[in-house]
């Protein structure tokens, strides 16, 4: 008798789920049926902000249907990294993130609301950015390595400024103190607009930015451009060495920018968003934007998009914990 009740328990159990499975299936197919809702970390203006926005305008072609960016700044993108992982896992409620939420934030604190891999689906990486060392431009040095020397006949006196702690911008100058055997004194500011009022005006010495935020400044000629934090050097400012150029080959810290969804999300729905962003990327007209921007597009489909968020998650773990670095 109760294993009968049992057995038609089960039964109906597996009923609505299959049912529940074609209702999802529906969705997905039909997916978006109305607008997307893409939070962004940041405060509106921002470099994040501005990627997130020209490419979820040109997205309306494809998709149909509006993807509304909102933002939700705080923690270095924790505030909206839990927003999401607690949203409905139907494909409307989606993330643009940087590293900081999925790769730096997990390190530095073991009480986030949310896991960088079980929480969220990888939707697909969207673009780069690279922070580089800028000074003023009357300053006597030419290289991240003349900057060096300095700092070791005057250790704590130059100024630098990093656009808040555990930042990648902090980040980065920390690294390169590492490599060089220096020490800078790090000024943190909510961001770079004012950082860069400051070195103009001879308060501050310079600052660790990225590309998007200093690069008209640079091209003016007011700040002077030492060194960029990536692997390479940026197609945007080509005739900026490295660090790793420099001698430095530990200091690179490239920020990246990419969407996740809520774990759970329908592949159909996380498919289709990828397909329309990739095809947004790849338009020649919103290229050209972003890199007018100081933004370098680089989509990928979710399956990279998740194998290099794992990557990154298991680099700065080790970066952090071998070099020390701090982000308090």
């Amino acid at each position: 008798m109760l294993l009968d009740l049992l057995r038609k328990t089960v039964r109906q159990a597996l009923v609505v789920a299959s049912f529940a499975l074609v209702l999802t299936a529906a969705r997905a197919d039909d997916y978006p049926s109305r607008p997307v809702r893409l939070i962004v970390a940041f405060t509106p203006g921002g470099t994040t902000d501005i990627t997130a926005r020209l490419i979820a305008d040109k997205m309306r072609d494809t998709l149909g249907q509006a993807v509304a960016v909102e933002n939700k700044p705080g923690a270095n993108g924790a505030v909206a990294a839990q927003y999401v992982a607690q949203a409905d896992a139907d494909g409307y409620t989606l993330f643009f993130t940087t590293v900081g939420a999925v790769a730096i934030n997990p390190v530095f604190h073991s009480d986030l609301s949310y896991d960088p891999l079980k929480s969220f689906a990888p939707v697909g990486k969207a673009a780069i950015n690279t922070p580089v060392l800028v000074v003023n431009a009357d300053m006597k040095v030419s290289s991240a390595r003349e900057l060096a020397d300095l700092a070791r006949k005057k250790p704590g006196a130059i100024t630098i400024g990093i656009t808040g702690r555990g930042a990648m911008s902090d980040l980065s100058l920390q690294m390169f103190e590492s490599a060089a055997a220096i020490k800078l004194q790090s000024v943190p500011y909510r961001g770079a607009s004012q950082a860069i009022t400051d070195i103009l005006a001879g308060h501050l010495d310079g600052l660790v930015g990225d590309i998007p935020t200093v690069m008209g400044q640079v091209r003016a000629g007011r700040l002077k451009a030492l060194a960029a934090a990536s692997k390479e050097r940026s197609d945007i400012f080509p005739n900026v060495p490295t660090f790793a150029e420099q001698g430095f080959a530990d200091v690179i810290a490239e920020n990246w920018a990419g969407v996740l969804a809520p774990a759970g999300t329908p592949a159909a729905a996380i498919a289709r968003f990828n397909s329309a962003m990739v095809t947004a990327l790849k338009d020649p007209g919103l290229r050209e934007r972003l890199r007018e921007s100081g933004t370098t597009p680089a989509p990928s489909s979710p399956t990279d998009f998740g194998n290099y968020i794992a990557e990154q998650i298991a680099r700065w773990g080790m970066v952090i914990k071998e070099k020390k670095l701090t982000g308090e």
